[in-house]
């Protein structure tokens, strides 16, 4: 890459890092996929102050280089922390699709970076024979996963803007620039909706208690600070004291491994606990709020998450306690009516007949395995965006804070 201006990622996406006190990234040469892995191991309408407490270790999901996307491999922690570097948009796509990086906005900025990378490495001299290449990049990105909405918001954010370029006569150097820079956007974005929302919803939670989770929608499924886990992170900043419930969340574990990974890190409180343990903790009294994120809400307030967010959901209608979902703008659907227009990703079978190598199954029965579950909105006691703290008639609240926007 020679262009002028097509090297700054790592310089900004340290910038972002900032915001939340982490050590940037130094990112390790490679020369590419097969020899990209590097291996590390080591043993309501304003914002409350906060105390800016220094993250011990909330390592980056995703950042740019120079020589490609480093990512931090999520099916190999938390025993072993690993990253390995796409330097193709396909390369990217094969990330997201075997969960390399999961999490709803993740997977959107990870496309938006893969959608660069493809802009990057073409072979077309001009912006018109570019177009036909760029629509395919798009096709093969939005192919990946189905249910988070965040992927095709980023690549519609995307498209909108090769398409204006395209009309206003861009050559196609600057239009790899700007590709590049929208990316980038999209990252800070990102890390910056994490902080306001998690000041909203930190300011929702108990001054003492316990708070459960469910799957992780923390910095792993975004670019840093987390949905759900920005909400915790900013209750402790405000100085409360918070115990954390990780359900476990079969069949990938996404709470028991990531999670409470992260908030390990962070010296925050956790205890991991089995799916069908979560009725018992509420009515032993140990959880007093729940907070998850989500993968897309639609116009009517329903909520697709990760498979056994329903069951959570109800469990906590049925003590009394507040059920908060967590999510940036960009995981909102306006144009999807309700959570049963919302498709819903089935994931392989192996990831229920198989745990570490070793088969749990007989051979031979039958899997069914949703990756994802919808949560009516009756349930939810709150949904927390960056624009502010949503309640019901949530048609009515997303609709207003929609105008309001504009």
């Amino acid at each position: 890459m020679t262009d002028k201006g097509l090297t700054d990622g790592p310089e900004c996406a340290n910038l972002c890092l900032e915001i939340y006190a982490i050590p940037p990234i130094r990112p390790k040469k490679a020369n590419g996929w097969g020899t990209g892995w590097h291996k590390k191991k080591r043993s309501e309408t304003e914002r409350p102050r906060l105390r800016g407490l220094h993250w011990r270790c909330m390592i980056p999901t995703l950042a740019w280089t120079p020589e490609g996307v480093r990512f931090i491999d999520q099916t190999r922690l938390p025993l072993e922390e690993s990253y390995v570097l796409a330097t193709t948009y396909q390369q990217v796509a094969d990330v997201i699709v075997t969960m390399v990086v999961r999490g709803a906005p993740a997977i959107g900025v990870s496309a938006a970076y893969g959608i660069a990378l493809g802009a990057l490495g073409t072979k077309a001299a001009t912006a018109e024979e570019f177009a036909p290449e760029f629509d395919a990049i798009c096709a093969c990105l939005a192919a990946t996963r189905p249910t988070a909405v965040n992927l095709f918001w980023a690549i519609d954010r995307m498209k909108r803007l090769f398409a204006n370029l395209l009309v206003s006569g861009a050559t196609l150097a600057p239009i790899k620039e700007r590709i590049l820079a929208e990316a980038h956007a999209m990252y800070a974005e990102d890390i910056a909706a994490c902080k306001t929302m998690g000041a909203f919803g930190g300011a929702l939670l108990p001054d003492e208690g316990g708070v459960l989770t469910h799957c992780n929608a923390g910095a792993l499924a975004t670019c840093g600070y987390g949905t759900a886990l920005g909400v915790i992170r900013s209750a402790v900043e405000q100085g409360k004291r918070i115990q954390v419930f990780a359900d476990e969340t079969r069949p990938f574990l996404q709470g028991a491994r990531l999670t409470a990974w992260e908030l390990m890190a962070d010296g925050i409180p956790t205890t991991v606990i089995c799916d069908n343990m979560a009725a018992s903790i509420m009515r032993a009294g140990r959880i007093q709020a729940v907070v998850v994120g989500a993968d897309r809400i639609a116009a009517n307030g329903d909520v697709a998450n990760k498979i056994g967010t329903y069951n959570v959901a109800i469990l906590a209608k049925e003590h009394g306690i507040p059920f908060y979902v967590a999510a940036p703008w960009s995981t909102i659907d306006l144009a999807t009516a309700t959570g049963e227009a919302i498709p819903i990703e089935e994931r392989p079978a192996v990831e229920v007949t198989h745990h570490g190598g070793k088969q749990l199954t007989p051979n031979g029965v039958g899997i069914c395995n949703p990756a994802f579950d919808v949560t009516p909105a009756k349930y939810v006691t709150a949904i927390i965006t960056e624009r502010g703290v949503l309640r019901a008639p949530y048609a009515e609240s997303l609709q207003e804070l929609q105008l309001a926007a504009r």
